[in-house]
């Protein structure tokens, strides 16, 4: 089932529109034309009790406003980060906005995060897609770019986005969806005692300003192993001093097919999740600069109250050649699938 609502109004006056979906379980999302946002998803715990699984804002002001953590919403032109802002492409240097110390974020000043979509419902009444034109130069970026983003609700309770894209000029793309999830929905105020599991065996290691170095490493005896199930709290401190902003190299993805990513388990709630994409890479956060954010109902965030799953290509591919390639060329049809699967709570 599909609905549709006035969500608030921009600063210049162009109304925004927020669709709902519920499907027969009674799992329920809400996305947003602003950034293309999953605004909320609502899905029931052991006891048949629905809660809300992400973090976000009650209002739109809050998410035209305060959103620097991307709260549920698609990033690109690049989501991650490009070292320096900057890339060569068929012997030209493009250079990029700078937001992120001395690298490119998630698309710039204002990435796709920060626009306004045009929304449409499916005549399915299950699926909403939003799309956009993404000009030529835009945030630094070479040719104009038409990208969209379709959520859809199934009856295996699954929340699907599939992302498609053009561009009439070779440009980098990088498309993912930032949202951020406690499965405790609200009985766990951080994430320490969520249970994951990687289907990863390697991952990217990074330099001082999380760029990739280039190598592709093993996870093998170190905190970064997830191949089987681990408590996000038990090895935070062993990860990095704030905690987990790691990509990934996914085993089963590199070939383009829709295959598992990784599993979460929150035991309070018996909520069990699995993510699946056919990306080649996924970036785990563990929302430690989330301190001090005021979400929904005036509540601070503490530290580490969210987990992002960023289904991606790896930070940095425009600048590394050893990395899958990145790049959109005219003539071509980028398209990409990630699945957020919600398994029957354990009892």
């Amino acid at each position: 089932m599909l609905s549709e609502t006035v969500f608030g109004t921009m600063p210049d006056g162009r109304e925004v529109r927020l669709f709902t979906l519920t499907n027969a379980s009674g799992i329920r999302a809400r996305v947003c034309e602003y950034g293309a946002i999953l605004v909320s998803l609502e899905t029931p715990d052991r006891g048949g009790r629905l809660g809300d699984v992400t973090l976000g804002f009650d209002t739109l002001h809050e998410y035209v406003t305060g959103n620097a953590p991307y709260l549920g919403a698609v990033c690109g032109r690049v989501a991650n980060r490009i070292a320096n802002g900057r890339f060569s492409l068929d012997g030209k240097e493009y250079v990029l906005a700078v937001n992120n110390g001395p690298n490119h974020l998630h698309g710039g000043l204002k990435g796709f995060d920060k626009v306004l979509w045009k929304g449409m419902a499916g005549m399915d009444g299950e699926s909403v897609t939003f799309s956009y034109q993404s000009r030529d130069g835009e945030e630094g970026y070479p040719g104009n770019l038409s990208v969209s983003v379709t959520y859809s609700l199934t009856a295996q309770n699954e929340l699907a986005l599939r992302y498609e894209a053009s561009a009439d000029k070779a440009t980098p793309l990088n498309i993912t969806n930032h949202s951020y999830f406690n499965l405790s929905a609200g009985l766990e105020e951080t994430v320490h005692g969520h249970e994951l599991t990687l289907v990863a065996g390697r991952h990217t290691p990074v330099d001082g300003s999380l760029i990739p170095t280039g190598e592709i490493s093993s996870v093998s005896g170190s905190a970064l192993d997830f191949r089987k199930p681990f408590a996000i709290g038990a090895r935070l401190e062993e990860a990095s001093p704030v905690g987990y902003d790691n990509n990934f190299a996914l085993d089963n993805s590199q070939d383009g097919r829709l295959a598992l990513a990784a599993r979460v388990y929150e035991p309070r709630s018996g909520r069990l999740m699995e993510c699946l994409t056919t990306e080649p890479g996924v970036q785990l956060y563990t929302g430690y600069y989330l301190a001090g954010t005021k979400g929904r109902g005036g509540k601070l965030f503490p530290h580490y109250a969210g987990l992002a799953l960023e289904t991606q290509h790896y930070p940095d591919s425009a600048n590394k050649a050893n990395f899958p390639s990145c790049i959109l060329r005219p003539g071509q049809t980028c398209r990409s699938q990630t699945v957020y699967r919600f398994l029957p709570p354990v009892k």
